[in-house]
């Protein structure tokens, strides 16, 4: 049975990977910051008689709090096949004036350093696996390409904060993905698309569901599949 864990993972599209990898004979860890919100969420699955899902309380901001977290998946001895680096924020926008540099810093310090945290505390498990998988989830609004062309349809919305945290993290990809070049790894980032969740008021044109299946399908990669790329559903998205 594989093991994977997905930052987040109590709602919106975290929630939904973890409800189908369980579904799919994973053992599921819900690394949540809130970990009533995270016992809850596994409590739920349980309900549902998938017995292979663990809460584990991780705050990505927080070094000791990920460290413990890596700890508690290394004493339960079967190392770490799968990481999803879901967890993200998209920061507040105040109307009229510029973003405060301490709210850019707040965003960073989940979406980017956050993600260079954890993958950190958890590629010795990682390590342990034969076909290890990390699958950075990132958004196309960090595309400089696209956010470059004036026709794009979501070029209108330029931030100082979510889109360079994500670029930041597409680039962090593709430095992961050569340090890892000479061993099994798949590192991938992977644009779920403008989902409907609370994470944006619920706008969006895609179901948290079908959302998942693009991250699902890069975090099961076989031995032929791509690494350091940037992926959506529609395949590949220039950087």
């Amino acid at each position: 049975m594989k093991s994977v864990l997905i930052t987040g993972a109590n709602r919106g599209i975290g929630w939904e990977v973890a409800k189908k990898l369980s579904a799919a004979d994973c053992f599921v860890y819900l690394a949540c910051r809130d970990g009533g919100a995270g016992k809850q969420a596994a409590e739920t699955l349980r309900k549902e008689g998938r017995t292979n899902v663990s809460h584990v309380v991780l705050d990505v901001t927080d070094q000791q709090s990920v460290e413990r977290a890596a700890q508690v998946v290394a004493d339960r001895g079967a190392g770490l096949d799968v990481l999803i680096n879901n967890a993200g924020i998209l920061g507040r926008h105040p109307e009229n004036e510029p973003i405060p540099v301490e709210e850019i810093e707040r965003v960073f310090e989940t979406n980017y350093f956050g993600v260079i945290r954890v993958t950190r505390a958890f590629l010795p498990l990682l390590r342990k696996s034969t076909a290890p998988r990390i699958v950075n989830v990132t958004s196309e609004l960090g595309s400089l390409t696209l956010q470059s062309d004036p026709e794009w349809v979501y070029g209108r919305f330029k931030s100082e904060a979510y889109p360079p945290s994500k670029a930041a993290l597409n680039m962090y990809t593709v430095v992961l993905a050569a340090e890892l070049a000479g061993e099994p790894f798949k590192v991938n980032t992977v644009s779920p698309g403008y989902t409907a969740t609370a994470f944006n008021n619920y706008r969006g044109t895609k179901s948290p569901s079908d959302a998942a299946d693009v991250i699902i399908r890069y975090a099961t990669l076989g031995p032929d599949g791509p690494t350091g790329g940037f992926f959506a559903d529609q395949g590949g998205v220039p950087w």
